[in-house]
């Protein structure tokens, strides 16, 4: 049932991500969404993250449904692999995994997670800067996620629940993104 449900969600979230050519509101450049989804459970989260059990997880309307990750399976999935392609958490990622678009469009970032998360734009896929969420044979933090919040460049790419984050003036080719925190959520857009 479980399942069932996250391809639906996951559907309706492609449904809404799959528009790449509408406007952006009061501008003529066509704009590409991309969605920024995370399933951390607020209760082990915000326990382990804060002293005053605030946090930063706000995934309210998953994880009352049921579609939770707690810290510690997180951890435990991200040291032995990849989250994204482990059943328990794949709802940890960027909708659409890839995106084809014209030159001159706006690539509209939206966090609807509960997590933040930064769209970074890298040379090459590698570790983010949180050590305990790289697979244990990594090593070294790849140098566009160095230094974390602390680099400017990082702190600029950050996406907090339910803000955006708006890229533009992709040159034609291919681009990498990647979440600076969370290695495994990544995505390639191709401008043509």
């Amino acid at each position: 049932m479980k399942k069932v449900s996250t391809m639906i969600l996951i559907a309706g979230c492609l449904i809404f991500a799959g528009a790449p050519r509408t406007m952006a509101q009061g501008n003529s450049q066509p704009l590409a969404q991309v969605i920024a989804l995370d399933e951390c459970d607020p209760v082990s989260f915000n326990a382990a993250l804060s002293e005053s059990g605030g946090g930063f997880c706000h995934n309210v309307s998953l994880a009352a449904l049921g579609f939770a990750t707690t810290l510690s399976d997180l951890l435990t999935v991200a040291e032995t692999g990849n989250p994204a392609t482990n059943p328990d958490t794949s709802g940890w990622d960027f909708e659409p995994d890839t995106l084809t678009i014209k030159e001159g469009t706006v690539v509209s970032v939206v966090d609807q997670g509960g997590e933040p998360h930064t769209f970074t734009e890298v040379q090459a896929f590698g570790n983010g800067f949180v050590p305990l969420l790289n697979p244990s044979s990594a090593t070294s933090v790849i140098p566009e996620c160095s230094g974390g919040f602390k680099n400017i460049a990082v702190a600029r790419t950050r996406v907090v629940q339910g803000s955006r984050l708006d890229v533009i003036g992709l040159s034609k080719g291919k681009h990498l993104f990647q979440c600076c925190i969370h290695p495994w959520m990544r995505m390639e857009v191709d401008v043509k």
